[in-house]
């Protein structure tokens, strides 16, 4: 996984933390591996970190392109926001049976289970606490 040096130190704590208590992390890869496509690497479940990328319909480097952000099993925890018509949009598409956070199924992140409580710990902030959308894979620092 690659990280900017600023959150490499916690980011290594954090996932050996959530290795030795044998929390579920299906994969780690580079999204090299699929082309640097995020849609392909969240179908995987691949967890990750760095991916030059911009926030989507803008030209500002998003939190992943900058290095400071990390997806925790993003199959498993999808981003689900609304479109400006209000339809619901989940990413990744394959991930809409798991944007029912009331059901439990593996890989699944929480508020309150380790891997939030780890990352909260280190001074992250946990994108499924978001107002107006949810990102249930997704940890960054704040600017």
């Amino acid at each position: 996984m690659i990280v900017h040096n600023r959150i490499a130190r916690p980011v290594l704590d954090i996932l050996k933390r959530l290795y030795q208590a044998s929390y579920p992390i299906q994969q780690i890869r580079l999204v090299d591996y699929w082309d640097a496509d995020d849609d392909r690497s969240m179908r995987a479940n691949n967890s990750s970190g760095f991916n030059y990328r911009m926030v989507g319909h803008t030209r500002k480097v998003s939190k992943h392109g900058r290095g400071i952000a990390i997806d925790i099993n993003p199959l498993y925890n999808p981003y689900i926001r609304s479109d400006t018509q209000g339809k619901k949009i989940i990413e990744p598409a394959t991930g809409a049976k798991y944007a029912d956070r009331t059901k439990s199924f593996p890989y699944k992140i929480e508020k309150g289970d380790l891997c939030y409580r780890l990352f909260t710990q280190y001074g992250f902030c946990w994108g499924g606490d978001w107002r107006y959308s949810k990102d249930y894979q997704h940890f960054e620092l704040p600017d």
